[in-house]
């Protein structure tokens, strides 16, 4: 049984920005296409440093590869959620009270609430680290509990239609 999404979302729905991606002929799409692109720059991103922080590419110093991936996982984060705004904003009544999206949203914020566990407890403990060196127990967890929830948001993502 579906509900009736809050007066805000119908607001959005309803709006004249979202009015206008939805008859735009290239204003959803080029959303679409820069939530996929920034998508696989987020994925890449956060594969390398999840698996540096599992202990792989050992023979580089953690702590600048961390960086320059986090740069890009940043930018890339940021460009996933405007792109998604816009194209939640197209579709907001619906998707606000699809439960697969409800899912995804919880699951981005879980993401995030890990980063910034990891920032706190175990960013200062990794970014001095020589080559080699083992990764504190806590910074392993952080790249096992970060793989798996971003592959469940991605899976999500993908699931959002059929729902």
């Amino acid at each position: 049984m579906m509900h009736e999404a809050p007066a805000v979302f119908l607001a959005l729905e309803n709006s004249g920005f979202a009015a206008a991606v939805r008859q735009s002929p290239w204003l959803y799409p080029a959303a679409n296409v820069g939530h996929i692109v920034s998508l696989v720059l987020f994925a890449g991103a956060v594969a390398l440093m999840d698996v540096r922080l599992l202990g792989g590419l050992a023979a580089t110093a953690p702590g600048p590869l961390l960086a320059r991936a986090r740069s890009v996982a940043v930018v890339a984060l940021a460009g996933m959620a405007v792109t998604g705004f816009v194209l939640f904003s197209a579709e907001a009544s619906h998707l606000a009270v699809n439960p697969v999206f409800q899912l995804k949203i919880a699951l981005v914020a879980a993401g995030l609430i890990n980063v910034a566990i990891y920032e706190l407890w175990a960013r200062r403990a990794v970014e001095g680290l020589a080559p080699a060196a083992p990764m504190p127990k806590r910074a392993k967890a952080a790249g096992v509990a970060s793989l798996g929830i971003w592959i469940m948001v991605a899976a999500c993502g993908r699931s959002i239609a059929y729902f």
